[in-house]
């Protein structure tokens, strides 16, 4: 199945000069979401990992079906100040922008081998900062897995540390 068939490009979106790939064509087709759920599963099935962490909020679409199936904890990543406990924070730079997001302080146990995912990589600030917030928490980053890779952004150079895999790259 060609998944790029589902994925729309919205241009100017959020700001002119953004081109936005939309997973939502993706996400309303039955079939394409269960093939790319079990195309990631089944690129992890062997991989040693004992924790999904999953980005807000489009990471948490697919990162939470994988964890269900596999058997997994689910650990979620949320903007600043969606999370009711004792967090840990990191702020990052996006292609538009800059964020702040959260981990709770705990949900990564020390020692916890950690597959992040999310549904895309392009300058790589959400990532990194979501793995420096796995590694304050004690764990070891054990890959990166996406949906969708913009490969001329320069995020897989500044995942460089990280094992990284993409369904679909651009």
């Amino acid at each position: 199945m060609d998944l790029k068939q589902y994925i729309r490009d919205i241009p100017d979106f959020p700001e002119p000069g953004i081109l936005f790939r939309d997973i939502t064509p993706l996400l309303r087709d039955t079939e394409a979401f269960k093939i790319v759920i079990d195309m990631m599963i089944d690129h992890y099935r062997n991989a040693a990992f004992d924790t999904i962490v999953a980005v807000e909020s489009r990471g948490f679409l697919f990162g939470a079906p994988m964890a269900y199936q596999m058997r997994k904890s689910f650990v979620p990543v949320r903007k600043k100040g969606k999370l009711p406990a004792a967090t840990h924070t990191a702020e990052y730079s996006l292609e538009y922008g800059s964020s702040i997001i959260e981990i709770h302080a705990g949900d990564v146990a020390k020692g916890d081998r950690v597959l992040i995912l999310d549904d895309l990589l392009a300058t790589g600030g959400t990532l990194d900062a979501t793995a420096r917030l796995v590694e304050v928490s004690g764990g070891t980053v054990a890959g990166i897995g996406l949906v969708i890779e913009l490969m001329d952004l320069g995020g897989r150079e500044r995942l460089s540390d990280f094992d990284v895999f993409s369904l679909i790259q651009y």
